[in-house]
This record gives structure tokens, sequence and C-alpha cells, in this order.
């Protein structure tokens, strides 16, 4: 049997991080998904807000580095969460057991910076400018940090499926 669930959306809190008397971490958190389609009414996207609970590191993972509207991608199963009230009423709830969490945008997009520090928005009916020589890229100042974790793959040009 399989129950797989992956999500991608926005935080809708930020996540709070508790502890279980025997000190194990857990963070409970909600995440707005956009539905694929748009409401004939009114013409706006609907999202659905999915509770995702996690445990461990994974709950410290997000309560360190997530906060309320940042996209996040879970990876979990859905648990069933059913209850009865002290009144005898039967509650129905799902959330998301979180397995695996990882970021969902680039801190540059979800920080509203761009890429590279030379970048300025073009002007309209304005003059093309050129770059001099000496400050244009080259392949020898060009820093792509350290690739030492990876390895150079020969190919026989040949695709392998």
């Amino acid at each position: 049997m399989l129950n797989k669930v992956i999500i991608m959306g926005r935080l809708t809190a930020d996540p709070e991080l508790r502890q279980t008397p025997n000190g194990i971490s857990n963070c409970r958190f909600s995440v707005a998904v956009d539905r694929g389609y748009k409401s004939k009414d009114t013409g706006e996207r609907q999202a659905d807000f999915i509770r995702v609970t996690a445990w461990r590191a994974t709950a410290e993972f997000v309560s360190r580095y997530f906060s309320k509207g940042k996209m996040i991608i879970v990876e979990g199963s859905l648990r069933n969460n059913d209850y009865t009230d002290a009144n005898g009423v039967k509650h129905y709830s799902m959330d998301v057991q979180a397995d695996n969490v990882s970021f969902g945008e680039s801190k540059s997009a979800s920080t509203g910076g761009s890429i590279g520090n030379n970048f300025q928005q073009p002007v309209q009916n304005a003059p093309a400018q050129q770059i001099p020589p000496q400050s244009q890229p080259t392949e020898d100042s060009i820093q792509l940090g350290d690739l030492g974790d990876f390895e150079e793959i020969l190919s026989d040009g040949e695709v392998p499926f």
C-alpha cells in the first residue's frame, strides 16, 4: 500500500516549535496550496489550507528557516486525527505528517533580491549602453564556489534511456 503526499505552497503563519515532555521537538504549521483552476463565479484562484506536523530534526529545521509567506515543499504521508470531544461529538481531521521538507524558492526570490551586482532595469527609449571590456565577466573571473562535491561525467554522446 502507498500513502505519499507532496505539497508545495506558502506558510500561512510562523511555525511554532514545541517539545514533548520527553524533549522531542515537534512543529505544526499550515500551508496554503493554490488549486489548479479559477472559480467560475469570481475568476479568482482558490487555495486549500493543509495542516502539517513535523517531528525532531525536521521540526527544528522548519522553525529555524521558514516563516509566514515562505514557499515550502513538504513530502510525507496523510494521517487521520479523528477524536471525540468531552460532549461526545466526533471530530474528523486529516493532516500531513512531514518526512522531508525543502525550500520552494531561492533566498533571493523570497527576499525580492536579484541575481548579480550590476543588474539595472532597462529604461524605455534610452540608448543602449556598452559595458567596458575590462568590466565584462570572463571565464576566469566568474566564481562558482566549491565544486569539490561534483565529479565530471564522461559521455560517449549516447542518451542513457
